[in-house]
Formats: C-alpha cells, structure tokens, sequence
C-alpha cells in the first residue's frame, strides 16, 4: 500500500509541476479554460501562481527521492494544495472563475488529504 501511496503521491506533484509551467508559460489559455478574465494583469499573476505550483510540485518529488522523506516538506505542499483548494473554490463562488475550475479545486482537495496521510505514513524523523 505504502508503495502505491507514494506513486500516488509522485504522480500527482509531476501534475502539479506540468500544471504550474502550463500557466507560467501560457497563462491565457489556462485563464481560458477555467472561465476567468484575460488581461494583462490576469496572465501575469497566473504565471506567478504557476511558478509557485512548479516549485511546490518539483519540491515535492525532490523530498520523495531523498534518502529521508521530510515531513515538514509533505506538510507544507499538503497547505499548498488545500490553499489552492480554498482560492479556487473562492474564485468560483464570487463569479471569478467558471464551475469548471472546480474540477481543479477538488483535485488539490484530494491531494492535500492525501499528501497528509503519506505524512502519517513516514517514519519518525
């Protein structure tokens, strides 16, 4: 289980690290797809955004490869992934982003649950 946890784990911080250079680098299709304004200002804070996932994302798989997996890393991409679970959610219900980004909120719901349960999971550091 533990295994398959991890792979889990890798998989969805290799999404987050495609996800995340997506909007860095084509931010107004990204902004497109979810519903939102394109505007200068718009694509530029995507990109900011989308930078920080990349790093979050890369941090991550970093972590999983070390020789010991950092909890207090785990623990902070979990807070990274459920923040972006509040924001987005926010983003939709005040009429910022479509419903359609709500597929986005609930996937960083579900990796941030998860990413706190692969914490539990590793020995004590």
């Amino acid at each position: 289980m533990k295994k398959y946890l991890t792979l889990i784990a890798i998989a969805i911080s290799v999404v987050t690290i495609i996800s995340g250079l997506t909007q860095v680098f084509l931010p107004a299709m990204v902004l497109k797809v979810i519903g939102a304004d394109i505007t200068d200002s718009t694509r530029h804070l995507f990109g900011i955004v989308g930078m920080f996932m990349a790093l979050f994302g890369g941090m991550m798989v970093h972590a999983i490869y070390s020789t010991h997996t950092s909890k207090v890393v785990v623990f902070w991409c979990a807070l990274q992934k459920l923040g972006a679970f509040v924001a987005v959610s926010l983003g939709v219900f005040n009429g910022l982003f479509s419903w359609m980004a709500m597929g986005v909120a609930v996937f960083d719901l579900f990796s941030g649950l998860l990413f706190l349960y692969f914490m539990k999971t590793l020995p004590s550091e």
